[in-house]
């Protein structure tokens, strides 16, 4: 029986850790966090998605000496012109929790029909061999859906509790998490990256 390839995932959230380690448990990968290994987040001064996981799995990868996993996603609002977009961890500001990222979200759309609430999650994941790597993998994925009046639900973490997935009437939040990974954005990009690992 092989050890498992050590990979450090270029974030502090817990939750993006849970879906990826899950993910990517069959392939014998041991995700490690990178605030576990002391490593302070990355500026992600990129205009896209996939530029800010270049930048997040490059920084994680240099300080770590180990190959790094990273990725960028967030939610694209049609209505508001695909914001929040990049900026969508941090809609309210530098800091934002969860909360106050929705209630900006569901105050920037107080007067749009429920029609007119069409939203995606849009992820990116980059997969660096180590920090100055040539040909990095780039995966990507997308979830249809539209924006709810209110939050509903304990699981997930984001904009989850306002997300309703395109053909169900549940949030994301609200969905077991086996489904959620098998639908999701990050599930996608994932199954396309597990594609294009060795």
């Amino acid at each position: 029986m092989t050890a498992a390839r050590r990979v450090v995932l270029a974030t502090g959230n817990a939750g993006k850790q849970r879906e990826f380690a899950a993910l990517l448990a069959p392939r014998d990968f041991e995700v490690v966090l990178q605030t576990t290994l002391g490593i302070e987040a990355a500026d992600e001064t990129g205009s896209t998605f996939e530029a800010n996981a270049l930048i997040k799995a490059r920084h994680a990868a240099r300080v770590a000496r180990l190959p790094a996993l990273a990725d960028d996603s967030g939610l694209e609002v049609d209505a508001l012109g695909g914001r929040p977009g990049v900026w969508s961890a941090r809609y309210a500001g530098p800091g934002a929790t969860d909360a106050a990222n929705n209630a900006l979200l569901l105050q920037e759309l107080g007067n749009v029909a429920p029609a007119g609430r069409r939203a995606r999650y849009r992820c990116v994941i980059a997969y660096v061999r180590h920090a100055d790597d040539p040909a990095p993998l780039i995966a990507t994925g997308d979830w249809e859906g539209s924006i709810a009046p209110q939050p509903a639900g304990e699981g997930g973490f984001g904009y989850d509790p306002l997300f309703i997935p395109e053909g169900l009437t549940i949030s994301a939040a609200q969905m077991p998490a086996a489904d959620k990974n098998a639908m999701s954005h990050r599930g996608k990009a994932m199954a396309e990256l597990l594609r294009l690992l060795p």
